[in-house]
């Protein structure tokens, strides 16, 4: 009996620590030109994350990605999306010429930027740069 309302409890207290972290989450969303532009002119910091579905380095950086999406430094940054099979004007006008490549913004002015990076400190510093 008390080992089920330990378990309980946990469950209930795990459940709700998560609450707070998914509130604060900054929502990843595809890259429109639209989009990109009010970010910037709005001076906030912008994410740009160029991605392949086949590329496993894109899906190793990911997880790493996501987590700063998460991190409430964060809160007020824009991330996109923009895949690179389908959105070659998107990469003609940032001149990227890889996939699995991380830009940073700050408003209009690029920041940094990456290709190939899957350490979570590298991207972390990447992004926070942005900032």
């Amino acid at each position: 009996m008390n080992r089920r309302l330990m378990l309980t409890g946990f469950t209930a207290v795990a459940a709700l620590s998560m609450a707070p972290v998914a509130s604060r989450a900054t929502e990843k969303q595809p890259f429109t030109d639209a989009a990109f532009k009010a970010a910037q002119a709005a001076g906030r910091p912008v994410l740009v994350d160029v991605f392949a579905s086949w590329c496993p380095t894109c899906r190793a950086q990911k997880p790493h990605v996501d987590a700063m999406a998460a991190d409430p430094r964060m809160k007020e940054a824009r991330f996109f999306t923009v895949d690179f099979d389908t959105q070659k004007d998107v990469l003609r006008r940032l001149n990227v010429r890889s996939q699995s490549t991380l830009v940073a913004f700050n408003g209009r002015e690029e920041r940094a930027r990456a290709t190939g990076i899957t350490d979570p400190a590298q991207i972390r510093d990447l992004l926070l740069r942005a900032l």
